[in-house]
């Protein structure tokens, strides 16, 4: 990186961030409206690498700024400089499609990080580098469909969208909400965003918010110091100083108690996290990527989960398609999974009857790509030979019913018809497992805690 755009009416602030960057190296440019950006972009816009803008300039606001460079310099990482405590204007300017924000006044250690963030960049998805040293141009880009090392398997349309997506939301340090039906890959596609991000050097660390009881969670997400509480024998650090420089990934944010919504919000707002029992507050440079299969909004219609946090940590929302919206994506899925497996179990990889595709088609898949893994490798464990039958990938006799499970869920479950997605989701699971509900609670990422309460509201014996 060898030249920055400082845009900024403050004269202070300007000699701070170019002091700041000659020391790193970096030379820098200076507007103190945008006017004068604009034309130092037009005289200079192939040499500058990274630009700073305030939000409120003389002659007017620098969201317009970032959504030109947006469009007209896709590449160019733009960081906004905010007021302490404007929340609302950094998720605007994030939205608009800003690299990340800084709060006045500007710390150092934060300028550092963007710089370090700044360079860690690659370029947009699918792309190549230039030779000379400069971001790719269009005509060499490669599809988003070549990356060999992706997870993501499929070639039908919501997966190039989706991949594509990923690599465009990876540039950007905004928060993410990703959401999507249980067994559609959630955690793959974030693990996805870390590592096409400029913290892929970092730690990615998931947290299952269901899967840790009520008591332990701010604890486990905050860190305590020794002697907290009872049982506190030792200083614990918590996950999010754990993911420092890195990412942290919230998995079913939506069972996160209320009482730690309101300190979750607030660590996303200053970036600092107080570890339970201390009196001071620890910086923490963190990305949040959040995800759940329920509908946040209706959660915050219904009260169960706070609106302001929502706001926040949905400052740009990811769909993940269901299976039955890519069934042309079922033979390539298919062949990834029995081969996975077939490594796995060190036996050769079975060859796939051409029924069996058909045989799968016809299926309804609540479980998504979950439920097509569970149901291949009972498949492989059935099969003796070389090949997997249609009829070895028939659903279980002690699991079928109709497609949406009604009739299985009423031969077990006399006088209860599952209304909600949720309440299909989870008696499946039961189905699938026999009726073990630890097991259905860990493929379901809940605590048998939560699945009992949920079966006993229901009554569901």
């Amino acid at each position: 990186m060898k030249h920055c755009l400082i845009v900024d009416d403050e004269p202070d602030i300007r000699t701070l961030v170019a002091l700041f960057m000659k020391r790193e190296g970096v030379d820098t440019l200076q507007s103190p409206t945008l006017a004068e950006a604009r034309d130092q972009l037009e005289r200079h816009g192939a040499d500058i690498d990274l630009c700073l803008v305030d939000m409120r300039l003389p002659d007017g606001n620098g969201l317009d700024l970032v959504d030109e460079l947006h469009v007209s310099m896709p590449d160019l990482p733009v960081a906004v400089i905010t007021a302490h405590g404007q929340v609302e204007a950094a998720v605007r300017a994030l939205k608009a499609g800003a690299f990340d924000f800084i709060n006045k006044p500007i710390e150092q250690d934060t300028l550092r990080r963007l710089l370090r963030d700044a360079r860690n960049l690659r370029p947009l998805a699918g792309e190549t580098s230039d030779p000379s040293g400069g971001q790719a141009s269009k005509a060499t880009r490669r599809p988003p469909l070549e990356d060999a090392n992706s997870p993501l398997t499929g070639r039908s349309r919501p997966m190039q969208q989706l991949r594509e997506m990923i690599g465009r939301l990876a540039r950007s340090q905004a928060p993410i909400f990703i959401q999507g039906e249980s067994g559609t890959g959630k955690e793959l596609v974030a693990r996805e965003i870390h590592r096409h991000s400029s913290r892929a050097g970092g730690l990615f660390v998931p947290v299952n918010c269901g899967a840790i009881p009520g008591e332990l969670i701010e604890s486990e997400l905050f860190g305590h110091h020794k002697g907290a509480f009872t049982g506190a024998s030792r200083d614990k650090p918590g996950l999010f100083r754990a993911a420092e420089g890195g990412t942290l990934f919230l998995d079913e944010i939506a069972e996160l108690p209320l009482n730690l919504q309101v300190s979750l919000l607030r660590v996303l707002q200053e970036r600092r996290v107080r570890p339970v029992g201390s009196t001071t507050e620890i910086p923490v440079d963190v990305r949040i990527v959040s995800a759940s299969h329920q509908d946040l909004n209706q959660a915050v219609r219904e009260g169960c989960f706070r609106q302001d946090l929502f706001f926040r940590l949905n400052v740009i929302g990811l769909r993940v398609p269901p299976l039955r919206e890519r069934l042309d994506d079922l033979p390539e899925l298919a062949e990834s999974i029995v081969a996975r497996l077939a490594e796995r179990d060190a036996r050769p990889v079975p060859v796939l009857d051409a029924q069996v595709i058909q045989r799968l088609a016809t299926q309804a898949f609540p479980g998504n790509v979950r439920e097509l893994e569970n149901l291949l490798e009972r498949a492989m464990a059935l099969t003796d030979g070389d090949r997997i039958t249609a009829e070895a990938v028939s659903v279980d006799p002690m699991m079928a019913g109709e497609d949406d499970g009604s009739a299985s869920t009423l031969a077990a479950c006399p006088g209860f018809i599952p209304e909600s997605d949720e309440q299909r989701e989870i008696i499946h699971a039961l189905q699938q497992t026999r009726w073990n509900r630890s097991e259905a609670a860990r493929q379901l990422g809940l605590t048998l805690r939560q699945l009992r309460y949920r079966l006993q509201k229901w009554g569901v014996e």
